[in-house]
């Protein structure tokens, strides 16, 4: 792409130079994608602005997603495709456009911040230690890590028969649990003996009766080699043998798969969530709570039934446990967040696990902090519990499982510690909820601390076997739009450090495992034998009652479709920024009602600075369009089934729900709500842009552009009018979709599958990465360690 810019300038030298021109003279030091595009569209407006978008320049500009520019220089980040970038300078002295390595680009792009940095910076850089190891190439397998290393392991078994087969078998030799040997006993010495017991055992298992369970046969197959967890039935423990013959004679990734998630090796799972307050009840809507609570819960629910599914099907009657380890806090109100352990409602075997935060001098830390304020505590937090989960399990975990920032900085330290294999999900990254996060970090600090968290993020990214993530967007953004994590790839804190290589999306580490929303609360509101009837009264006073002592407005019974919208009342998610779409389109107002369900109505009940804001905008808005007989905003918790039956009573009504975030990650809100078959409109930055198929299961809007955001609305709602089962259509689509592709079930089973392959390969190709290990090992205890440490008051 430099080469073809290169050669357009240098044959259209004086259009080029007045972009440029523009740029400098703009008085901004800093230019984003849209501020870069709107520039150069605005250099004229003559039918040459057609012939100037499609050339080698318009393509560039189209693909930029950022620059500096001083008066000397102008520096361009350029992104031609996903998770690929190029840098390139101009000199106006000089007239001289050059490429640039990315150091240099950082470097200049922190001297427009920081003018007078002049003490050199950390480098932060894993590009050296991952040169060895395979990658992806191709943008369309980013998120499908396990297939790729399936087929990196199956090419090394095919080239290398004799050491691969040798690989399966000794890993086949080491599972057990307590004093249960699993798999192979020492009547199988070698590779070859393998193969031919499993010929005769298949010949033997031919002449037994159909159905006939592994307790019938225990003692002639024990008498060849085998033990337990091949299978409970004759069927199932023939087609463990099946596969693994035919991985031994003829490697197949997909055959390698199958066989290695068959094998016995998840009996207990931790789970890590120690900031906010973690509780079943009364919590959401408390600060630093909400879909990441609903995410574990469902999560475990799920696993547990996998596991014990898997489990009875190897044949083996092992109960598995899981445990869901939190902050302990004294100071709950009526929350159970002050209790040491807790059974998980609908599970047999699922706890929760509360261990408090403590001061360097042992002292509990009684309150609930921040997420942003919890870097100090970690390190003692992940000994103390390390030894609670020992305590409890006998043993050490399977699997552990962190969740955002903090809980994946934990799951590092665990891990490492107990060598076992380590999943993270970030939930969100707060880089990119941010702008400029990274850049003004030093401005931001006293805040949100993102010294601590940005260096937490890239320890724990690197170091995890597997990181799961919702959808490709997470990861790598769209052709647009940059990923979550492809926003580490590199940055600079200045100041701090540069990070030349941070996070690679291409590293097979990543994978795509959607989650889905509760089957038993969010289903279809055509399902009326499975409703919640008895909330029936309680919803009705919800959405039409009087003025309720927790909201604001009363709109009354009217045959007016709802639009509906429910989340925190953050910035980020935009619920003020919805009602003044709402209020500013008098078209939408007259065919419709909005209900708001998030945050509190009073901004002495709130404890977060940034809701405080949120709470007085919703007020003002009220007031400036006069919205009290046409919105409705309550400060209320709901029931989890409260709030499916909620969205299905609003589906009766022909209503919509609305996602109107910023940014968001994933989304559960809008699984919910497509699955109780409310139409669903939802921002088009983040996971909702996978999930929605536009204008056939739900619709995307722009939530930077309200105006026409609130026009899509109104078109959905006047075509519903003129076009009788238009909005049935949506909602069938919407409900399809979540069937196909976002249920529990799916992930489970997709989770649990990936956990053993993760575990072959850590096994068979060390994946820990041991040089990557000790330069982060470096990068904890040099950068990240200090700056908690700073933090602690």
């Amino acid at each position: 792409m430099f080469d073809t810019l290169q050669k357009y300038y240098q044959e259209n030298r004086e259009m080029v130079l007045a972009l440029f021109e523009r740029y400098r003279d703009s008085g901004k030091n800093l230019m984003l994608k849209s501020e870069l595009w709107d520039e150069f569209l605005a250099l004229d407006s003559s039918v040459e602005q057609k012939v100037r978008i499609v050339s080698p320049l318009g393509r560039v500009i189209a693909k930029a997603q950022e620059a500096a520019i001083d008066h000397d220089r102008l520096a361009m980040a350029i992104r031609p495709k996903v998770a690929q970038w190029h840098y390139f300078s101009y000199s106006y002295n000089e007239g001289k456009l050059e490429e640039m390595a990315v150091a240099e680009f950082l470097a200049f792009k922190e001297k427009q911040v920081q003018n007078d940095l002049q003490q050199p910076v950390l480098e932060f850089d894993l590009g050296p230690f991952e040169r060895d190891f395979p990658k992806m190439t191709q943008s369309r397998s980013i998120g499908h890590g396990v297939e790729f290393l399936n087929r990196i392991c199956t090419s090394r078994l095919s080239r290398e028969p004799v050491g691969g087969r040798e690989l399966v078998f000794s890993f086949l030799r080491l599972h057990g649990y307590g004093n249960i040997s699993f798999m192979i006993n020492d009547k199988i010495a070698s590779v070859v003996e393998l193969q031919h017991a499993l010929n005769d055992a298949l010949e033997y298992l031919e002449g037994k009766t159909a159905g006939s369970e592994w307790s019938a046969l225990v003692d002639d197959l024990q008498k060849m080699g085998f033990e337990p967890g091949w299978g409970r039935s004759r069927e199932k423990v023939m087609q463990s043998f099946s596969r693994l013959a035919n991985l031994l004679e003829a490697p197949d990734y997909q055959n390698l798969e199958k066989f290695i998630s068959g094998v016995p090796m998840i009996f207990n799972i931790v789970v890590l969530s120690p900031h906010g307050f973690f509780g079943q009840e009364n919590v959401l809507g408390l600060p630093d709570t909400g879909g990441q609570i609903v995410y574990i819960l469902d999560q475990v629910r799920a696993l547990e039934r996998e596991m014990k599914e898997r489990i009875y099907e190897q044949g083996l009657d092992i109960k598995p446990k899981i445990l869901i380890v939190t902050r302990l806090i004294p100071e709950a109100g009526d929350t159970t967040c002050n209790q040491a352990r807790e059974h998980v409602q609908g599970t047999e075997n699922v706890e929760i696990v509360r261990v408090p935060f403590r001061r360097v001098n042992g002292e509990v830390l009684p309150q609930w902090i921040s997420r942003f304020e919890v870097w100090p505590y970690l390190e003692r937090f992940a000994d103390e519990a390390g030894g609670e989960i020992l305590a409890i399990l006998g043993r050490r975990p399977d699997l552990v499982i962190g969740n955002y920032s903090d809980g994946n900085l934990v799951s590092y330290l665990m891990s490492k510690k107990m060598g076992v294999t380590n999943c993270t999900i970030a939930h969100a990254l707060e880089k990119t909820k941010y702008l400029y996060s990274a850049l003004y970090w030093h401005q931001m600090e006293e805040q949100y601390h993102f010294s601590c968290q940005f260096t937490a993020d890239m320890i724990a990214m690197n170091s995890a076997d597997f990181i799961i993530t919702s959808t490709f967007q997470e990861i790598a953004g769209s052709a647009d739009v940059v990923g979550q994590y492809e926003s580490y790839s590199s940055f600079t804190m200045p100041g701090l450090q540069r990070v030349l290589q941070g996070i690679d999306v291409f590293d097979p580490k990543f994978n795509i495992v959607s989650p889905g929303a509760d089957e038993d609360v969010y289903f279809s509101y055509t399902k009326e034998k499975r409703r919640f009837t008895e909330h029936h009264d309680e919803i009705r006073e919800l959405i039409f009652g009087e003025q309720h002592p927790a909201g604001r407005g009363v709109i009354g019974e009217t045959k007016r479709p709802l639009i509906f919208s429910m989340a925190r009342l953050d910035r980020i998610k935009n619920l003020t920024g919805l009602v003044q779409w709402y209020a500013e389109n008098e078209e939408l107002r007259s065919k419709t009602h909005l209900m708001i369900v998030g945050g509190t109505v009073n901004p002495e009940h709130s404890g977060d600075e940034e809701e405080r804001v949120q709470i007085l905008r919703m007020h003002e808005l009220f007031d400036t369009y006069g919205l009290d007989k046409e919105v409705r905003w309550l400060g209320v918790r709901l029931d989890k089934r409260v709030s499916g039956e909620l969205y299905r009573c609003i589906a009766d009504g022909r209503g919509v729900f609305v996602q109107p975030a910023y940014f968001e990650a994933f989304g559960l809100t809008v699984i919910e709500a497509m699955a109780s078959g409310l139409p669903t409109f939802a921002t088009r930055y983040g996971g909702p842009l996978e999930i929605i198929q536009d204008g056939r299961s739900g619709f995307h809007i722009d939530p930077n552009h309200g105006s026409a955001s609130s026009d899509i609305l109104l078109k959905f709602f006047s075509r519903c009018e003129a076009e009788e089962g238009y909005w049935q259509q949506i909602s069938e689509g919407g409900i399809q979709r979540v069937q196909e592709r976002y249920t529990w079930q799916l992930y489970a089973q997709r989770l649990l599958s990936l956990t053993c392959v993760y575990g072959f390969w850590k096994f068979a190709t060390n994946l820990e990465r041991q040089e990557t290990s000790r330069y982060l090992e470096m990068l904890y205890h040099l950068q990240y360690r200090p700056l908690a440490a700073a933090m602690e008051r």
